[in-house]
């Protein structure tokens, strides 16, 4: 089964309710969607960000129950640093460092990145699908 793993632009569209996301999300296996446990730190930053905010605390904590939060281990950390040395050698170091985490993670479990962010087309070899179109 594909795995597609969710970035956080995704999953903010998600929670925001994008019609185009929501319908691509609802289509998909629930065991074929996962995040990193990149994506969860930053979703609950914003979480701690906004306190007072209910219904999002509420959305954020019940998708993260739901999906599959994949965790960093050594394989990844290896993808990781090879990643980014090549991308340093070859002058391409245009991803934001977390962004950097996220799709090495997706890289090292082989999954496809489900992401709007055109930055991560810079990545070799990473699969990418934009669900919000």
């Amino acid at each position: 089964m594909k795995r597609y793993m969710l970035d956080t632009n995704t999953a903010s569209h998600l929670l925001r309710e994008h019609p185009a996301v929501v319908r691509r999300i609802v289509a998909a296996p629930m065991a074929s969607l996962c995040i990193s446990a990149i994506t969860e730190g930053e979703l609950l930053f914003g979480l701690a960000k906004r306190p007072d905010t209910k219904r999002l605390h509420l959305a954020v904590r019940e998708f993260l129950r739901r999906v599959d939060v994949l965790p960093w281990e050594s394989a990844t950390a290896e993808c990781y640093g090879m990643v980014r040395a090549d991308m340093a050698r070859r002058g391409k170091v245009v991803l934001a460092p977390l962004d950097l985490l996220i799709a090495a993670h997706a890289l090292s479990v082989g999954a496809v990145l489900v992401t709007n962010d055109r930055a991560f087309g810079q990545m070799a070899d990473l699969h990418l699908e934009d669900w919000t179109e």
